[in-house]
C-alpha cells in the first residue's frame, strides 16, 4: 500500500481496510509502505504473496507486477501489460477500438520537448473536430486526478497546462452526457454494477472520497437491455486489455441511444469503505472479506 503516487493516501485507506479484514479471518498478514527499498522489505517480511493495495504509478502501470515477477513472489490483480496498458488512457484507447468497443472521440496532446508545463504553438497543436464540451486529462492518472470539464474554447490551455502537471501526455475527448455506470469484474464473471450521480459537475477525486456528496444506486435505474449490454461489454473490456483478478469499468451510458462508452479500467480498484467495487461485490452476496479471500484465491489460481 501507499507507495508514491498522487493517490498515495487513498491506497492507505485501502491497504488498511484489506489488512483488518485478512487479519480478522486470520491470515498471516503484515502491511508493507512501498517505498524505493521495496525489495528489500519484501525479502525481510518473507512475504509469500503480495496482495497489491496500490493506486496509480508504479503500483498500477506494471513496475511493481514486474519487480514481483522477478522476485518470483505471486501477486493480485492483472500482470505487467495488463496493468500498463489500462493505466494508459491513451494505449488503452486504442485496443478498445481495435476490439470494437465504443470509446468517446478524442485526441492526444503532448507536451513540448524541454518544456515542463509549456504549450507548443497553436499551429503545432493537433486539431480538435467534435464539439464541446471536452474532458481534458492526463493520460496516466486515475482517481480523476487532473481531469477538467472544458465548455469555452478558451479555457482548453489552462484546462491542457493542468493536466502537463502530472505528465508529458494529455487527452482531450468530447463529453458525453449519460449516466455513469461502474461495472465490478471478478476473474471470469461480473458482479454487477454501481451507478454513481455526484452533486458536483463531475465524478471527480473530492466526489469520489467525501461521504455524502456522490448518490450510489444499486442497480443503477438504467433500462434493463442496456445495463445488461453495458455488463457484457465490461467483460470484453477486461479481456480485451488480458485483465486478471478483481477490475472494474467504468461507462458512460449515452442519454438517449443508451450506448455504453468505455471510459477505462481500473486494474487496482479502491478498496476503501466508499469504494465501488466493494459496494458493487455486496449486491452480488460477497461482503468485504469475502471479495479480498475470492482475490487471493484467483491470484492463487494463475500463479499455479
Amino acid at each position: 500500500m501507499g507507495g508514491l503516487s498522487a493517490e498515495r493516501d487513498i491506497s492507505i485507506r485501502s491497504g488498511l481496510a484489506v489488512y483488518q479484514g485478512f487479519q480478522e479471518l486470520g491470515y498471516d498478514v503484515v502491511l508493507v509502505d512501498v517505498g524505493k527499498n521495496i525489495a528489500e522489505v519484501i525479502k525481510k517480511d518473507k512475504v509469500k504473496l503480495a496482495f497489491l493495495a496500490l493506486h496509480g504509478g508504479t503500483g498500477e502501470n506494471g513496475a511493481i507486477q514486474g519487480m514481483l515477477d522477478v522476485l518470483g513472489i505471486p501477486y493480485t490483480g492483472s500482470g505487467v501489460l495488463a496493468s500498463a496498458l489500462a493505466m494508459d488512457k491513451e494505449a488503452s484507447k486504442k485496443i478498445f477500438l481495435y476490439h470494437g468497443l465504443h470509446v468517446a472521440p478524442f485526441v492526444v496532446f503532448n507536451r513540448p520537448v524541454g518544456a515542463r508545463r509549456r504549450l507548443a504553438p497553436a499551429s503545432a497543436m493537433p486539431k480538435i473536430d467534435f464539439d464541446l464540451p471536452w474532458v481534458v486529462k492526463p493520460t496516466t492518472e486515475g482517481s480523476s486526478i487532473g481531469v477538467s470539464i472544458v465548455k469555452e474554447e478558451g479555457s482548453l490551455n489552462a484546462s491542457l497546462e493542468k493536466a502537463f502537471s502530472f505528465g508529458p501526455r494529455a487527452i482531450v475527448e468530447k463529453f458525453i452526457k449519460g449516466k455513469e455506470l461502474h461495472i465490478g469484474v471478478l476473474g471470469d464473471r461480473v458482479l454487477g454494477g454501481v451507478e454513481v450521480r455526484p452533486s458536483l459537475e463531475f465524478y471527480n477525486y473530492e466526489a469520489k472520497y467525501t461521504s455524502g456528496l456522490t448518490d450510489y444506486i444499486i442497480p443503477p435505474e438504467i433500462d434493463e437491455a442496456a445495463y445488461e449490454n453495458t455488463k457484457g461489454m465490461a467483460l470484453k473490456t477486461y479481456q480485451a486489455l488480458g485483465c486478471s483478478g478483481a477490475a472494474r469499468v467504468d461507462f458512460i451510458v449515452e442519454e438517449g441511444s443508451h450506448m455504453p462508452y468505455v471510459l477505462e479500467v481500473n486494474t487496482l480498484p479502491g478498496m476503501t469503505t466508499t469504494s465501488l467495487l466493494p459496494k458493487i461485490a455486496g449486491s452480488a452476496g460477497l461482503d468485504f472479506k469475502g471479495l479480498i479471500e475470492e482475490i487471493l484465491r484467483l491470484a492463487v489460481k494463475e500463479k499455479e
